[in-house]
C-alpha cells in the first residue's frame, strides 16, 4: 500500500465533514433543515465511505509488514514530550473500523425512517457524525492521548444524544447522569495516562509495549488498575454501570449506536490493546474478571423483572459487557474481541429491532388519539404488546434470530462466542493464581447464560407471540390492531443485515478443538490467528475431550433455559409467569426489580452527602471568606478612593500648589 496517509485521512476526516456541513447549514439555514433526504444521504454516506476504505485496508492488510502508520500532523510540542495526530492500522484497529463504520452505517440507515418526523432531523444526524468520527480517532489512534481525545469524544457525544430531547426533563437528567458517571472512570485513565510518560517518556503504543520494564513494581499493578477504572465507567461496569440503563432516554438508534458498535466497547479494546501490560498483574486480571462476573449475573437478574423493551436490552448489554470483561480477566483477549464483533451484530439488531416495535406502537397512540380515544399507556412496555408477529414479520423474524444468537444456541454468532468466553474462565482454573476462583466465575457465567437466554425469549415471546393485549388492557384501545403495521424498508433492510451477520458472525471463530477432533491442523479459528501478534493470549490447556463436554454442557444450558421460557411465557402468561417467579424468590425477586437499590445507595452514600457538605460548608465558605475577601478589598478601594477624592477638586491652582509642595519636598530631600 503506497501512501495511506489520504485514505486514513478520509476515514476520519468524512464523519468529521458530515457533522460541521449538517451542523453549520443546520444552523444556518431553515430552508437546510427541511431537505431531510439531503442530510440523511449525506450523513450516511460520511460513514459508508469510511468503511468501504476500512475494507479496502482489511482485505489489503499484510500481517507481515506490520502495522500501517499514517501521520497527518504534529498535535503538542514542548521539550521533550511530543504527540502527533496519528493513526495505526493494524489487526485490532482494523477489527474495530469494520464494526464501528459497518454497524454505524446500518444504523445512520435506519435512523433515516426513524427520525423522519422529528424537527431535529439535522442536528441529530450531525450529532451521529460526530459519534463516529469521536471513536474512529478512539480505535485508531498510535498514541494515548489522540485515543483519550475520542474517549472523551465519545463520551461528550453520548451526552448529546441521551439527551436529544432535553426538553424532557428526565432525558436530560439522564444524559447528565451518564456524563457524570464516565467522569469517574476518566480522571483515574488520566492518572494513568501521566504514570505511564513519567516512567516511559512517551504515549506511543508501540513504545509504551516495548519498555513495559521501565514500570516499577508498584506501577506494574496501579498503571493497568487505573486503566480499568476508567473501563468501568466507559464499558459500564460495576460500580459505575447505572448510567448505562439510563441512556435508552435517548432515541432508539442511537442505544443502538451507544449499546453495540461505539461508545461501550471502548473500554475492552483499550484492554485488548494494551494487553501485554495486563498479564503482567495476575491481581489486576483477578479484579476484572471478578468484576465482569459479578457485572454480568446482576444485570441479568434485573433484566428479568423489566418490562420495558429498551430496558431489558440495556441490561442485557451490562450483562454482556461484564462477559467481555470476564474474558479480559481471563487472559482470553481476543475471545473478549470476539463477543465485541458478535455483539456488535445481534444486540444492534435486537435494538433496532426494538424501535420497530416502539414506532408502531407510538403510531398506534398518535392514531387513537386522531380518533378521540385519549388512551394512556408506554409505547415501551411489553405487557400492551403481544402477537406483532403477524402485523410486524420482518421485525419479528429478525429480532428472533437475533434473540436465538444472544441466547447461545448454535451454529449463530453468539454461541461461539459466549462459549469461549465461559470455556476459558474454566481454563483458568488449573492456573497457579487463585485457580478456584476461576472456577467460581465459570459457574457464575454459567448461571448468567442461562439467564440471557430465559430473559431474552420472556422479551420475544411475550412482545410478538400470544394476543394484542392493548386492548385487553387499556379503555378506549378497542380497534387498536387495525394501526399495527410494519416499519418502512429503511428500518426493516438494517434489521435483514444485521440479523444475517448474527447468523454467520460466529464463523469467524470456531474453536480449533473441532478441527483437532477431525484429524485437522488446529487453525479454522480465523480471529485467533489474525490477533495472535496483538493479543497477549494465555492460551487454552485443557484436553479436546474437556472442550467439548464445556461445549455440550453450554448448548444443553441453553435449550434448557429456552424450553422453560416457551413453557412460561409460550402463550400470554406474562403475569402469571412473573408472579410465580416473584413468589419462588420472594424478597430476591424485590431486591432484582428495585434494581438492587443502587441509585438509591449513590443517592443516599455520595449525593446527599455531597449536597448537605455544599451547603452548610462550602456556601458558608464562599460567603464569609470568598465573599469576604472580594468585599474587603472593594471596601479598601471605596475607602482609598474616597479619601482620594478630597484632592481631585478639579481646580487648577490647588493642582498648582501641590505641584509646588511637590518640587519643594524633592529638593528638600536632595539638599537634606
Amino acid at each position: 500500500m503506497e501512501s495511506p496517509t489520504a485514505l486514513v485521512s478520509l476515514i476520519v476526516g468524512l464523519p468529521l465533514l458530515g457533522f460541521l456541513i449538517n451542523g453549520i447549514l443546520g444552523l444556518s439555514s431553515d430552508s437546510y433543515r427541511n431537505k431531510k433526504s439531503i442530510i440523511g444521504a449525506l450523513s450516511n454516506f460520511a460513514v459508508f465511505i469510511p468503511f468501504l476504505i476500512s475494507l479496502y485496508f482489511f482485505i489489503n492488510f499484510n500481517p507481515e509488514a506490520g502495522a500501517i502508520q499514517a501521520k497527518l500532523f504534529t498535535w503538542i510540542e514542548a521539550g521533550s514530550f511530543s504527540v502527533d495526530i496519528a493513526y495505526q492500522i493494524d489487526q485490532l484497529s482494523l477489527i474495530m473500523m469494520l464494526v464501528v463504520t459497518g454497524v454505524g452505517s446500518l444504523i445512520h440507515f435506519y435512523s433515516i425512517g426513524y427520525m423522519a418526523h422529528d424537527p431535529g432531523f439535522w442536528k441529530f444526524f450531525a450529532f451521529l457524525n460526530l459519534f463516529i468520527f469521536a471513536m474512529l480517532n478512539l480505535v485508531m489512534a498510535d498514541n494515548l492521548l489522540l485515543l483519550f481525545l475520542g474517549w472523551e469524544g465519545v463520551g461528550l457525544c453520548s451526552y448529546l444524544l441521551i439527551g436529544f430531547w432535553y426538553t424532557d426533563m428526565a432525558k436530560s437528567d439522564a444524559a447528565k447522569k451518564a456524563f457524570l458517571y464516565n467522569r469517574v472512570g476518566d480522571f483515574a485513565f488520566l492518572i494513568a495516562i501521566f504514570a505511564i510518560f513519567e516512567a516511559v517518556g512517551s504515549l506511543k503504543f508501540d513504545v509504551i509495549l516495548a519498555n513495559l520494564d521501565a514500570f516499577s513494581a508498584s506501577w506494574t499493578f496501579w498503571v493497568p488498575f487505573l486503566m480499568f477504572i476508567g473501563a468501568t465507567g466507559k464499558s459500564a461496569q460495576i460500580p459505575l454501570f447505572v448510567w448505562l440503563p439510563d441512556a435508552m432516554a435517548g432515541p432508539t438508534s442511537v442505544s443502538a449506536l451507544i449499546h453495540a458498535a461505539t461508545m461501550v466497547t471502548s473500554g475492552i479494546y483499550l484492554i485488548t490493546r494494551l494487553s501485554p501490560m495486563y498479564v503482567m498483574s495476575p491481581e489486576v486480571m483477578m479484579i476484572i474478571a471478578v468484576t465482569g462476573a459479578l457485572t454480568a449475573i446482576v444485570a441479568a437478574t434485573i433484566a428479568i423483572t423489566q418490562n420495558d423493551i429498551k430496558g431489558v436490552l440495556a441490561y442485557s448489554t451490562v450483562s454482556q459487557l461484564g462477559f467481555m470483561f470476564l474474558a479480559l480477566g481471563s487472559g482470553a483477549f481476543t475471545a473478549a474481541l470476539f463477543h465485541v464483533v458478535t455483539h456488535a451484530f445481534f444486540k444492534a439488531c435486537l435494538f433496532l429491532g426494538s424501535g420497530s416495535v416502539i414506532h408502531t406502537m407510538d403510531h398506534v397512540k398518535h392514531k387513537l388519539h386522531d380518533a378521540g380515544k385519549h388512551v394512556d399507556f408506554d409505547p415501551q412496555d411489553i405487557r400492551f404488546m403481544g402477537g406483532l408477529r403477524k402485523f410486524m414479520p420482518s421485525t419479528y423474524k429478525t429480532f428472533l434470530i437475533a434473540t436465538v444468537a444472544i441466547a447461545g444456541i448454535p451454529p449463530l454468532a453468539g454461541f461461539f462466542s459466549k462459549d469461549e468466553i465461559v470455556m476459558h474462565a474454566f481454563n483458568m482454573g488449573f492456573g497457579e493464581f487463585a485457580g478456584a476462583m476461576y472456577f467460581i466465575l465459570w459457574g457464575v457465567a454459567t448461571i448468567t447464560a442461562f439467564l440471557t437466554a430465559f430473559y431474552m425469549f420472556r422479551l420475544t415471546l411475550t412482545t410478538f407471540h400470544g394476543s394484542f393485549k392493548l386492548p385487553q388492557k387499556v379503555q378506549g384501545a378497542e380497534g387498536a390492531e387495525e394501526y399495527l403495521h410494519e416499519s418502512p424498508s429503511t428500518m426493516t433492510i438494517p434489521l435483514w443485515a444485521l440479523a444475517g451477520l448474527s447468523i454467520v458472525g460466529g464463523f469467524i471463530g470456531i474453536p480449533n478443538f473441532i478441527s483437532k477432533t477431525f484429524g485437522g491442523d488446529g487453525h479454522i479459528n480465523w480471529l485467533h490467528d489474525w490477533m495472535l501478534p496483538i493479543a497477549a493470549d494465555i492460551p487454552l490447556t485443557l484436553s479436546i475431550a474437556a472442550e467439548w463436554v464445556l461445549m455440550i454442557f453450554a448448548i444443553v444450558v441453553a435449550v434448557g433455559s429456552v424450553f422453560l421460557a416457551f413453557k412460561m411465557y409460550g402463550n400470554d402468561q406474562q403475569e402469571e409467569s412473573d408472579a410465580k417467579i416473584a413468589n419462588r424468590f420472594g424478597s430476591l425477586y424485590q431486591i432484582w426489580k428495585q434494581k438492587y437499590n443502587l441509585d438509591e445507595a449513590y443517592e443516599g452514600v455520595i449525593v446527599h452527602p455531597t449536597v448537605r457538605f455544599s451547603e452548610k460548608v462550602l456556601a458558608v465558605f464562599d460567603m464569609k471568606v470568598v465573599d469576604g475577601v472580594v468585599n474587603a478589598v472593594a471596601g479598601v478601594v471605596r475607602l482609598t478612593g474616597s479619601l482620594i477624592r478630597y484632592i481631585q477638586t478639579g481646580i487648577t491652582t490647588n493642582y498648582a500648589l501641590f505641584l509646588m509642595l511637590g518640587v519643594i519636598l524633592v529638593l528638600s530631600m536632595i539638599l537634606f
